[in-house]
């Protein structure tokens, strides 16, 4: 659905603006990582990036890329604000979650810059409304620096068998420990929950799994606390990325496909279990 409504009045400048005639495709990638209140957004010439952090221990981005939306336009070379995900994702959904079939809830969004609030100009049914949500000085968000070279191995899922394994493992275990080599068990999923321990196993010629890289073998475990803000982007997911780089850093990358059949991103960094000794594994 075309937006109608009136541009910003001439002379008006925005560091930042954007529309999307379905509201739904941003507000369903930002719901994937709402696991904390607030967000630190970078918009630049390839697209939107929402990063959400907890406890310095993982950290949570959504990439909106430029092509999904109608119109994207970023004044400076970088455009970076921090903001309440929560009010963003009310202020998006504020016509329902849900809309009637063949209708949607058309957005423009705009910022002017430093200090002004991101404002949202929202359509369904030719009715308007306008949300002013005032932005925040970025804090620094953690870099997990973990580029192609520094990754020691990596494998590509379909999402299902992790939607498997997640509903399968026990779950009343304090920790998720990961083990991936070139040789068997090649990747193992294991818990240590109440009822004992549990171990789901994936050859490395399974039908899901799409790609196999393994240099080494390496067994981490991962607070199960912290992994679980990444199940509602599984739950989005066709394929996910699974990387561990040689200090035991994990990246989770979820390959998402919207109702228009557009890709967009959503990665997930996760420190290891300090707390856990060799002599343990």
């Amino acid at each position: 659905m075309p937006f109608s409504a009136p541009p910003p009045a001439s002379g008006e400048r925005y560091a930042l603006s954007a529309s999307l005639d379905n509201a739904r495709h941003l507000s369903s990638l930002l719901r994937a990582v709402h696991f904390q209140d607030h967000a630190t957004c970078l918009a630049t010439a390839s697209g939107l990036r929402v990063t959400v952090e907890d406890a310095k221990c993982i950290q949570a981005n959504a990439f909106i890329q430029a092509e999904i939306f109608q119109e994207f336009s970023v004044q400076e070379e970088s455009v970076m604000f921090r903001i309440s995900l929560s009010v963003l994702l009310d202020c998006l959904t504020i016509f329902g979650t849900s809309s009637l079939p063949g209708t949607s809830t058309a957005l423009r969004m705009c910022y002017r810059g430093y200090g002004y609030p991101l404002m949202l100009f929202l359509e369904e049914g030719g009715v308007v409304t306008v949300c002013k949500i005032n932005t925040q000085e970025p804090d620094e968000l953690l870099d997990f620096d973990f580029c192609s070279t520094k990754v020691v191995n990596k494998i590509i899922l379909q999402s299902e068998g992790l939607r498997e394994a997640f509903a399968e493992l026990d779950m009343t275990s304090e920790v998720l420990q990961i083990t991936m080599s070139p040789d068997k068990p090649y990747f193992r999923l294991s818990t240590f929950g109440n009822a004992g321990s549990a171990h789901l196993d994936y050859p490395r010629d399974s039908d899901l799994m799409e790609a196999f890289h393994c240099t080494q073998t390496q067994t981490n475990r991962y607070k199960i606390s912290l992994l679980k803000p990444s199940t509602k982007a599984l739950a989005l997911s066709c394929k996910v990325s699974i990387r561990t780089d040689a200090q035991g850093f994990l990246s989770l990358q979820y390959m998402i496909r919207n109702e228009d059949g557009q890709i967009c991103f959503v990665e997930y960094y996760c420190c290891p279990d300090e707390n856990i000794s060799e002599a343990e594994l």
